[in-house]
C-alpha cells in the first residue's frame, strides 16, 4: 500500500529578500515549537540578490516541510504573503518575518486559538498588555505609534497593533477577504482587516519584538509611501483606483515640467517653437516615466537595462495618447462645446488611454 503523508494543518508564510543568514534559523525555530503539529513553511522570495534562494532550495531538498516560491519581476511583502497563502491548502496559515524578530514561541498558541474556534484571526501584538517593542529607537517608536493611529481610519476592530506583520488566520477568513485585498506595500494585516466583509473574532497575543539577527532592515521612505497608498486605497479605492490617481498626479506634474522645459528652450535657449515643443514633450514624458516607475508602480519597478525598453514603450503609448487627446478634444469642440470643456475631455480620455496601455505593456504584471 502506498504511504500517504498527512497534509499540513498549519502553513507558515515567510516572505524573504536577501535573508540568507536567517532562513535556516527560521526553520529550526519553527520546528522546535511546532513538534506536535503538522506544519509546513513556505518561503516567498522576491528574487534575492544574495544566496537566499540557493539556501532555501538546499533546505527544501532535505526537508519536505520546507517550500520555496521564487518570484521574478514583482515585489512587495503583501503580495508575497497573498501568493504564499494561495499556494497552500492547509486550513490555518500564519505569517511571520524572516529576520527572527517575531517570537516563534507563540506560534502554537496562535494555532490552538484558530483550531479551537476561539478566533478567526490571531495577532502577535507588541502593544497588548505584556508585549514590548524591544530595543527600538525613540524615532521608530514614534513613527509606529503614528502609523497605528492612522490605521484606525480603515480598521474597525480594536487592534492594539494593526501594523503587526505577525499573525495567523483561518483559510475561510482569508478567502472571504482575498478578492478585496489591495496587496500593496508592507502591511498585509491592515489590508486584511480593511478587506474583511464582516468583523472577525480577534485574539491578540503579546510578545516582545526582538532585534534583527542578520541582514539589513527593509524599512525606508518607500515603505511609508506605500503605507499611505494603502490607506488611500482602502478609503477611496471604491471610487477611483489609487494607482490611476497616482498616474494622473504624476501626469499633472509632467505638464508643469513640459511648460518649464518649453520656456527654457524657446524663450531662454532661443530654439524655434517646433523643436522646443518636441524636446519639452520628450523631457516631460521621461520625467513621467521615471516618477511612475518609482511611485505609481513601485511593486513592478523596472531596474537596469529593462528600463530602456520600458521607456521606449512609454514614449510610444503617450505619443498615441497625444493623438487621442487632439482627436477627442477636436471632436468635442466641433459639437459646439466650449474650448475648456473640449480640452478637459481630451485630457481625461488620453490619461485613461496612457494609464491603460502602459499598465499592460510598460509595467505589465509578470507571472
Amino acid at each position: 500500500m502506498t504511504h500517504v503523508r498527512a497534509a499540513p494543518e498549519l502553513s507558515v508564510i515567510v516572505p524573504t529578500f536577501n535573508e540568507v543568514g536567517n532562513v535556516r534559523l527560521v526553520v529550526e525555530a519553527i520546528e522546535a515549537v511546532l513538534k506536535d503539529i503538522a506544519w509546513e513553511v513556505v518561503f516567498v522570495d522576491d528574487d534575492s540578490t544574495d544566496a537566499t534562494t540557493l539556501a532555501l532550495r538546499e533546505l527544501a531538498l532535505k526537508d519536505a516541510r520546507v517550500r520555496l516560491l521564487h518570484r521574478v519581476g514583482r515585489r512587495g511583502l503583501s503580495s508575497a504573503v497573498v501568493e504564499g497563502i494561495l499556494s497552500t491548502s492547509s486550513p490555518y496559515v500564519a505569517v511571520m518575518d524572516a529576520d527572527l524578530q517575531h517570537d516563534e514561541a507563540i506560534l502554537p498558541m496562535m494555532f490552538e486559538a484558530l483550531k479551537s474556534g476561539r478566533a478567526d484571526v490571531v495577532v502577535g501584538s507588541r502593544y497588548a498588555t505584556g508585549g514590548s517593542i524591544g530595543q527600538w529607537e525613540r524615532s521608530r517608536a514614534v513613527v509606529s505609534r503614528v502609523a497605528n493611529w492612522l490605521a484606525k481610519l480603515v480598521v474597525r476592530n480594536e487592534l492594539t497593533d494593526p501594523m503587526s506583520g505577525y499573525f495567523a488566520v483561518t483559510r475561510v477568513t482569508f478567502e472571504s477577504a482575498m478578492r478585496r485585498l489591495s496587496s500593496q506595500g508592507y502591511k498585509i494585516l491592515l489590508d486584511l482587516f480593511a478587506s474583511l466583509p464582516d468583523k472577525p473574532r480577534l485574539l491578540e497575543i503579546p510578545y516582545t519584538f526582538r532585534t534583527r539577527h542578520s541582514g539589513t532592515s527593509k524599512l525606508d521612505a518607500m515603505v511609508a509611501w506605500e503605507y499611505g497608498m494603502l490607506l488611500l486605497d482602502k478609503i477611496f479605492g471604491h471610487l477611483i483606483p489609487i494607482r490611476f490617481f497616482m498616474f494622473a498626479l504624476v501626469g499633472s506634474l509632467g505638464v508643469i515640467v513640459h511648460f518649464l522645459g518649453l520656456w527654457a528652450l524657446y524663450r531662454v535657449g532661443g530654439l524655434s517653437f517646433g523643436p522646443a515643443q518636441t524636446l519639452a514633450t520628450v523631457v516631460a514624458m521621461t520625467f513621467n516615466f521615471f516618477l511612475n516607475n518609482v511611485f505609481t508602480y513601485s511593486d513592478r519597478r523596472m531596474e537596469g537595462w529593462s528600463m530602456v525598453g520600458g521607456l521606449l514603450s512609454f514614449y510610444a503609448a503617450c505619443s498615441i495618447g497625444v493623438l487621442v487627446n487632439v482627436g477627442v478634444s477636436s471632436f468635442v469642440f466641433g459639437q459646439q462645446y466650449s474650448w475648456w470643456i473640449a480640452g478637459g475631455v481630451g485630457a481625461v480620455v488620453s490619461a485613461v488611454w496612457n494609464y491603460g496601455v502602459t499598465s499592460v505593456f510598460t509595467w505589465r504584471r509578470k507571472l
